[in-house]
């Protein structure tokens, strides 16, 4: 899968003694941004990301573990690892 990036630029805008910036419309629209947004700050600079993505359905959900084709074979290890009969 090919990802590609655009970018744009966009201006500081004073917020008080701060700065913020302004979003277009078209793109809070397209990300389903509402109200809040998460700032993760990664090495090569910053991500702004709505709080919750959209909901994906459970068929989807299962296409794409099914698409994924991960091997779930350990699982079957964890029912004789001796956790069911601790008392939690």
């Amino acid at each position: 899968m090919l990802i590609t990036a655009s970018t744009r630029d966009i201006k500081l805008v004073a917020v008080g003694n701060s700065r913020g910036v302004r979003l277009p419309r078209e793109l809070l629209r397209k990300y389903g941004i509402s109200d809040a947004l998460v700032l993760e700050e990664l090495p090569e600079g910053m991500l702004l990301r709505g709080t919750s993505g959209p909901k994906m359905s459970l068929d989807q959900t299962f296409a794409d573990m099914a698409a994924a084709q991960e091997d779930w074979g350990d699982w079957n290890g964890v029912a004789g690892d001796g956790l069911a009969k601790l008392k939690w």
